[in-house]
């Protein structure tokens, strides 16, 4: 499973709660309405 990724792995629920504290921390403080996709890179790849 973890091949199908562009980084090789699958991701964790740490990594998750890594970007979840992130935008509830002040380092965010200047982003607005942006979406972000915690998905390994998986959204980028073109699969048909």
């Amino acid at each position: 499973m973890g091949e199908r990724h562009p980084l090789k792995r699958v991701g964790t629920p740490k990594d998750v709660a890594n970007a979840v504290y992130f935008l509830l921390s002040d380092k965010s403080s200047w982003m607005t309405g942006q979406i972000i996709g915690v998905d390994g890179g998986l959204s980028s790849l073109n699969i048909n």
